[in-house]
């Protein structure tokens, strides 16, 4: 990735989408472009016009904290944003530094035998590892049951939410916020290209998927960066139907990149019986019809029939 065009691409989308009504600035008659011009961003972010064009230009390097901190409140910068923007300068500080060994290990990362004791033995919440360019790593079998239709689906070794996402048709059905889950993951990708922009293996996914699917070419046009770190998520399985599960992000000590989502639902609610109802359906030592191999008689009904109750 051409560091100076990402660097541009970034700065010029974060302006676009900020209205000058936000910043307390008149919008007038004559505005032709979307969002702030170039000089009213400058003036917010407290440097003059033609050093912020040489710095939209892509030319970051030496940019000290007080303008880069100047640029993230100028261009309402989230926290994902801003730190996205402090590793866009500090690689053009560093060209030629090369990515952190333990970045690189990611690459090969697997869970030690403690932590998969842990995954297993939570078993009222859907546990999950997965890298920043969204690769399923690790889960525990409520965790499975959950992601089965993207596990078994997977054409790869190991499976991506990114492919299942844009490539697999049932991932629509799956989420009923495709959209919004799908740009989540695409921020999650450029978010990670920031991190560790020597990655050729996301390189090749970023690659793959621009070719294969139109809307993750516009949505990585975009530029967008997110945090994974805690809210909720909707899905609808197809063995027990709509849930909405509370997720929270922990990162692994030691493992940059890699994060354990928990997925729950709060202790007596439907959601939370309906995630006890797909764990008993993923139990291996229940009885036979209620294996994962198998759709239990009546399952999806009953907990659709649930909902329809409240």
């Amino acid at each position: 990735m051409d560091h100076r065009a990402e660097v541009r691409e970034f700065l010029m989308t974060r302006r676009a989408r900020v209205e000058p009504e936000q910043v307390g600035l008149p919008r007038g008659s004559d505005r032709r472009v979307p969002g702030l011009r170039r000089g009213e961003a400058a003036g917010l972010a407290g440097v003059s016009v033609e050093y912020y064009a040489r710095l939209e230009r892509g030319a970051i390097s030496g940019a000290s904290r007080a303008v880069l901190d100047g640029i993230a409140r100028a261009l309402l910068m989230d926290d994902a944003e801003r730190e996205h923007l402090y590793r866009l300068a500090s690689r053009a500080d560093a060209p030629g530094r090369r990515a952190p060994r333990r970045e690189r290990g990611v690459l090969g990362w697997r869970p030690s035998a403690s932590l998969q004791w842990f995954l297993d033995s939570a078993g009222t919440a859907a546990a999950l590892v997965g890298n920043g360019r969204t690769d399923l790593l690790a889960w525990n079998l409520l965790g499975r049951a959950l992601m089965q239709e993207m596990i078994d689906s997977s054409t790869t070794p190991t499976p991506n939410f990114a492919r299942f996402i844009f490539l697999e048709p049932v991932a629509r059905r799956f989420y009923p916020d495709w959209d919004t889950a799908a740009a989540v993951n695409v921020a999650q990708l450029r978010t990670e290209a920031g991190r560790n922009p020597r990655d050729k293996v996301l390189h090749e996914l970023v690659g793959e998927l621009c070719t294969r699917s139109d809307h993750f070419r516009r949505l990585w046009g975009r530029h967008d960066v997110w945090h994974h770190e805690s809210g909720t998520k909707r899905y609808h399985h197809p063995v027990v139907g709509e849930l909405t599960l509370h997720y929270d992000g922990l990162d692994i000590v030691g493992h940059p990149g890699v994060q354990l989502t928990v997925l729950t639902a709060e202790p007596g609610s439907l959601d939370y019986e309906t995630l006890q109802l797909l764990g008993a359906w993923s139990n291996p030592e229940a009885e036979p019809h209620d294996h994962p191999n198998t759709t239990p008689p009546g399952t999806a009904a009953a907990a659709s029939g649930r909902r329809n109750e409240t």
